[in-house]
C-alpha cells in the first residue's frame, strides 16, 4: 500500500452473485458523522467503530495470526437500495476481523485528505490465509467503484480495499469525528459502516472538528506550552544559584576562607570627641586654617595662615609672603581643597606679620581670637600648619614659657627685616611650613601665630625659615600684639611701632640696654623733644628694667617696648653713674611701610 510500506497482494475475489447491500441511510441523514480521514498517500479505510444502527454481537478478538477472520452467524438481509456511484455495498450482517477490536473509542490525529470508505461484504466472509481473492462485481456485472472492480487486500485486517477511487463529490453533511485508530492498522468495525459520498472531505478542516472517543496525542504547541514553566523554573534556579555563588565568592574574597585566622577587633567608636580634646580642637579649628603657596621671580615658599573675618582677610607671617615681592603670585588653599588667588593687604617686617585677602570665596570660617595675656605656663595648646607642604597637620603640646624675647630675620644686613617678638614658647612640634599658622588653646581660640623655632642644625639663633627639624623649641607671636598689627594693616596698610626716642648701643656687652653716647650719621643719641628726652633720659644711661621686668640687652629692650601700644606709659629703671633712678615714659609712635 502506498505510504505504509506493506506489499500489495492481488485483489481478493468477492462472492459471485452476492446481492449488493443497500445502505440504511446516507451519512448525515441521522445526524451521523462521516468516517475519519486517511493520511495522504495511504489507502482509505473505514473507522473501527460499532454502528448502533446495525445491532449484532460484538466481534470476538482473534487469538491467531493477523489476517484470519472469525465469522459469526448470518443476519437477515435488509431491504436493498442502490448504492451511490463509487461506494461499496455494505453488508447487514456482522463483520469480523482478525485484528483486535478495541473497546472504548480512541482518537488519533490524521492528516487531512480525501477519504473513501472500504466496501463491506454482504455477509460473513472468510479470507483464507495466503489466498488471493478475485475481483468483485456489482449486481449488474460491472465494477462496483466504476473501475475494473479490483480490490486491494489490507494486510492488517484482511478486509478488501478499493484500489482507486474517483474524486469525491461535495458533501455538506456534518463530518464524523475521528475514530482515534491508526491509519492502516486499526481493527475492522464489528458492525456495518455507512460510507460517505465522494468529495465529502474536500472542504473539511480536520483540526476544527470535535474529537471523540479518547485523548489525542499532544501537539507540538501543547508540548511547548508545557515546557515554558520548566524553562522559566530552570532560568530562575540558575539565577539564584549564580547569586548565591557570587555572594559566597565575594564573602570569601573579602573575609577569607572558612578556616582562615580571624583576629579579634573592637567595635568602631562612633561617638564624638570632647570639644577640649585634641581631636575636638582640630575639628573646630581646621576649617579656618589655610595653606599659602608663594611664587616670586627668584624664589618660592610654603606657609600657613588663618581666616580673620568673612571679608576674606587672612593673617600670616611676613616672611611667608615676602618672596612674592611686587610681582609674584600668592594662592590660598582651604582645608576642604578649595583654592583661590590672594593679594597682599599690608605687611610689617618688624613684627613679622602680613595680611592677605581672597575674594569671591563663600563659606569662610573665621577663627576666634583669644587673650594671650591670660595664658599660663603648662596650658595645653595645638599647632596647625603645613610643615614641608603637608597641609592640615595637627600637633599638640603645652606653653613652655612666656615673654621670650626673640629676634628673627636679619637677612638684609641693615636690620630692617629683623623682627623683635616677646614670644610664647611651646613644645608643640613646629617645622618649616608651620609659619603663620595658629597656636590655639583648649577652646580652639587663637593665642599666638607660629613664627620661629630653634633648629637643631642651626647651632644658635632663631629662624623663621630654618629647615632643621623641630626639637621642641617653638615660638609664637602673642595674639594680643598680632591683633593690633593686623587691624592696622587692614585699615591703613601699615603698622605703627611704639618708640622711646633713643639710639641704643647694640654692641654693649654689659647687663642692660645702654643709650649711645655719641651721635651716628648726624643723629643724636636722644631725640630732642621725643618721649625719652621728656622722661629725662641722658646719653650713656643704662636701662635695667621695664615695668619691673629685667632687661639684659638692647634687643630685649626693643622687644619689651614693642609688646606695647603707642601711647602706653612705661616705668623704667635707669642706672647713671652707678646709681639707679626711676622714670615714667609715654611711648611715641612711628610707622613703617
Amino acid at each position: 500500500m502506498p505510504g505504509t510500506g506493506y506489499p500489495s497482494p492481488p485483489p481478493p475475489a468477492a462472492p459471485v452473485g452476492a446481492p449488493p447491500a443497500a445502505p440504511t441511510g446516507a451519512p448525515g441523514a441521522r445526524g451521523e458523522d462521516p468516517p475519519p480521514l486517511a493520511h495522504p498517500g495511504e489507502q482509505p479505510h473505514l473507522a473501527r467503530t460499532a454502528d448502533a444502527a446495525h445491532p449484532g454481537p460484538a466481534p470476538e478478538p482473534c487469538a491467531s495470526r493477523p489476517g484470519l477472520q472469525k465469522s459469526g452467524p448470518p443476519q437477515p438481509d435488509a431491504p436493498q437500495t442502490p448504492a451511490p456511484q463509487g461506494s461499496a455495498p455494505q453488508a447487514p450482517g456482522p463483520q469480523s476481523s482478525s485484528a483486535h477490536v478495541p473497546g472504548p473509542q480512541s482518537s488519533s490525529p490524521h492528516a487531512p485528505g480525501p477519504q473513501t470508505p472500504a466496501p463491506q461484504a454482504p455477509g460473513p466472509q472468510t479470507t483464507p490465509l495466503g489466498s488471493v481473492p478475485g475481483p468483485a462485481a456489482a449486481p449488474d456485472g460491472s465494477a462496483q467503484d466504476g473501475t475494473d472492480g479490483a480490490f486491494v487486500p489490507h494486510p492488517g485486517d484482511g478486509g478488501p480495499r478499493p484500489a482507486a477511487a474517483p474524486a469525491p463529490a461535495p458533501y455538506a453533511a456534518t463530518p464524523r469525528p475521528f475514530s482515534g485508530l491508526p491509519a492502516d492498522h486499526g481493527p475492522a468495525s464489528a458492525q456495518g459502516q455507512h460510507p460517505a459520498p465522494h468529495g465529502a472531505w474536500q472542504q473539511y478542516d480536520p483540526w476544527s472538528a470535535p474529537l471523540q472517543g479518547g485523548p489525542l496525542a499532544p501537539s507540538p504547541y501543547d508540548r511547548r506550552r508545557r515546557r515554558r514553566p520548566l524553562v522559566a523554573g530552570a532560568v530562575a534556579l540558575a539565577l539564584l544559584a549564580g547569586a548565591i555563588g557570587g555572594g559566597i565568592g565575594a564573602y570569601v574574597e573579602r573575609y577569607g576562607g572558612i578556616n582562615d585566622i580571624r583576629l579579634p577587633q573592637s567595635a568602631g567608636d562612633e561617638a564624638g570627641r570632647r570639644p577640649d580634646s585634641v581631636a575636638g580642637i582640630a575639628q573646630t579649628a581646621l576649617p579656618g586654617v589655610v595653606t599659602i603657596h608663594v611664587r616670586g621671580s627668584a624664589e618660592q615658599g610654603t606657609g600657613t595662615g588663618f581666616v580673620l573675618d568673612r571679608q576674606g582677610h587672612i593673617l600670616t607671617n611676613n616672611h611667608v609672603v615676602q618672596p612674592a615681592g611686587s610681582g609674584g603670585e600668592i594662592s590660598v588653599t582651604f582645608s576642604g581643597g578649595q583654592t583661590a588667588k590672594a593679594k597682599v593687604v599690608g605687611q610689617d617686617g618688624g613684627y613679622d606679620l602680613a595680611v592677605v585677602q581672597v575674594e569671591g570665596v563663600t563659606g569662610l570660617r573665621p577663627l576666634t581670637l583669644g587673650n594671650s595675656d591670660s595664658v599660663q605656663v603648662g596650658d595645653p595648646v595645638v599647632a596647625i600648619g603645613a610643615p614641608f607642604d603637608l597641609a592640615n597637620t595637627v600637633t599638640s603640646g603645652i606653653i613652655s614659657a612666656k615673654q621670650r624675647p626673640i629676634t628673627a630675620g636679619g637677612e638684609k644686613g641693615d636690620g630692617s627685616d629683623v623682627s623683635y617678638v616677646d614670644a610664647l614658647q611651646t613644645d608643640a612640634p613646629i617645622n618649616p611650613g608651620n609659619s603663620g599658622g595658629p597656636l590655639v588653646d583648649a577652646k580652639a581660640r587663637v593665642i599666638g601665630i607660629n613664627s620661629a623655632i630653634r633648629a637643631a642644625d642651626s647651632g644658635s639663633g632663631l629662624g623663621g625659615g630654618a629647615q632643621g627639624g623641630s626639637i621642641g623649641l617653638g615660638f609664637a607671636i602673642p595674639i594680643n600684639q598680632a591683633k593690633r598689627v593686623a587691624e592696622e594693616l587692614i585699615n591703613t596698610g601699615r603698622a605703627t611701632h611704639p618708640v622711646i626716642g633713643v639710639t641704643l648701643e647694640m654692641e654693649y656687652a654689659g647687663d642692660g640696654a645702654r643709650v649711645g653716647e655719641h651721635s651716628k650719621s648726624g643723629k643724636q643719641p636722644v631725640t630732642p623733644g621725643g618721649p625719652g628726652a621728656k622722661a629725662g633720659i641722658k646719653p650713656g644711661d643704662v636701662i635695667t628694667t621695664v615695668d619691673g621686668s629685667p632687661v639684659h640687652s638692647g634687643e630685649e629692650l626693643i622687644v619689651k617696648i614693642r609688646s606695647h601700644r603707642p601711647g602706653d606709659t612705661l616705668a623704667l629703671t635707669l642706672r647713671r653713674g652707678g646709681k639707679d633712678r626711676s622714670v615714667r615714659l609715654s611711648l611715641g609712635s612711628s610707622s613703617t611701610g
